[in-house]
């Protein structure tokens, strides 16, 4: 089949045991669980209106930028049903240029679209002082065509979901302003809310799992050890939870995000010590769809999903619909088991090519038959035993969030409130 997905290069820059949670972090018999705090009293004070003239911004220095790579065929392993992994979620899978040169049996070539970032902050208005992060999409007159597309519907998404100044998300990154320049490039400015994502930061605990098989972080405390597991399942759960709650939001307000992974998910701290203050949130919203009733269907960014849901026998605007929230849900499965590995393995054990072909290709989404294949290598044990806990609650959502069967996958409401994403498993061993 033929499809377009996208990858980027990501621009990075002592307590008692957590088997007593702060009390707002634990499960919450609302929809929610620790997630359901009030937004910051700031953002309901603000006007919803976008700042768009640019000398209420300053510019500073450049922080890098990321291209984007076109995979134009995929050979789905989903029964017949074109995979997630052929949509524009792979654009967050944080690959390395390693891992990318393990897809030459795909056509690979460069894309136009090359995006810049650079920090900055606001300059007047009632918002002056925010810091802020400016993404620069190159424009049409640079001879990109599908950045302006881009760039628009980047910039009428979170317009759309900023719209309403009570309803603000906290787990959504947050819009400024924006602007066109005499060049005709798009500049979006975004709160700067954290820089590093969540693709960072499983690289980061990989790495740092490496040191300490190895003996260069030697633990003296007998107990120190089993403490830092637990920081880093308390991280990693309620990094999905945050992540599972702006895409709630965004399912709520009839809109997709059609990005998720890892690198889609910024991070205000990658500390894990800090994870109680952590606040992840949703970004790269530039392919996100529209499946209002009335706009179902349609979208030049979206026709790959339309024609997959069309393949997978989607034809009414209600199947299409439905098609489309599942496609979001096996994106965000996929994250789900990429966070559930790759922090948990030593680095260079697992990644997100191999685990995702492990998973569609060798186990063709049979999960409980993964587990029983990694079961079996105990390099990987710890990433079974976190999927493990609660009775096999993490296995049990990964087989719902990636059963080969759209229908039967479950909407984002309902994965956000299972016990897993919840963080009751945390008090359950």
């Amino acid at each position: 089949m033929a499809s377009n997905a996208y990858r980027k290069t990501s621009v990075s820059p002592s307590a008692t045991m957590l088997k007593a949670l702060p009390v707002r972090f634990l499960a919450s018999p609302e929809p929610g669980g620790w997630s359901r705090r009030l937004p910051r009293r700031s953002l309901r004070l603000i006007s919803a209106a976008l700042m768009t003239n640019p000398a209420y911004f300053e510019v500073g220095r450049f922080l890098g930028g990321y291209g984007f790579m076109n995979i134009t065929s995929y050979s789905s392993s989903q029964f017949g049903e074109p995979s997630n992994v052929a949509g524009i979620q792979d654009l967050g899978l944080g690959y390395s240029p390693e891992e990318i040169e393990r897809l030459r049996v795909q056509d690979i070539g460069e894309g136009e679209v090359t995006i810049r970032l650079y920090e900055g902050r606001v300059v007047q208005g009632p918002l002056r002082g925010t810091q802020a992060v400016f993404k620069v999409y190159p424009g049409a007159r640079a001879g990109a065509s599908e950045a302006d597309l881009m760039a628009l519907n980047e910039l009428r998404t979170h317009a759309f979901l900023q719209s309403d100044a009570s309803d603000i998300c906290t787990n959504i990154q947050f819009l400024l302003g924006a602007f066109e320049t005499a060049t005709g490039e798009q500049w979006l400015a975004f709160r700067d809310d954290g820089r590093y994502s969540a693709a960072d930061y499983a690289k980061l605990a990989s790495a740092r799992q490496l040191k300490e098989q190895s003996g260069g972080m030697p633990f003296w405390n007998p107990f120190d050890r089993a403490y830092k597991l637990e920081l880093r399942r308390y991280f990693v759960l309620k990094l999905l939870n945050g992540a599972m709650s702006g895409l709630v939001h965004m399912h709520n307000h009839d809109r997709l995000h059609q990005s998720l992974g890892p690198s889609s998910v910024i991070l205000n701290t990658a500390l894990e010590k800090e994870g109680r203050y952590l606040v992840p949130r949703l970004r790269d919203l530039a392919f996100s769809v529209d499946i209002g009733y009335s706009s179902t269907g349609a979208g030049v960014l979206s026709d790959g999903l339309w024609r997959r849901a069309s393949a997978a026998g989607a034809s009414t605007p209600l199947e299409k619909r439905a098609f489309g929230i599942a496609d979001d849900i096996y994106g965000a499965g996929l994250l789900v088991a990429y966070m559930a590995f790759i922090p948990f393995c030593e680095a260079g054990i697992m990644d997100g090519i191999s685990l995702q072909r492990l998973l569609e290709n060798t186990f063709r989404l049979d999960i409980y038959a993964a587990r029983e294949y990694c079961l079996a290598d105990d390099r990987l044990s710890e990433a079974v035993s976190f999927l493990d806990l609660g009775d096999g609650a993490g296995w049990e959502l990964l087989q719902a969030m990636l059963n080969p069967n759209y229908r039967k996958r479950p909407i984002a409401e309902a994965v956000l409130n299972h016990r897993f994403i919840t963080g009751a498993v945390l008090r359950s061993y």
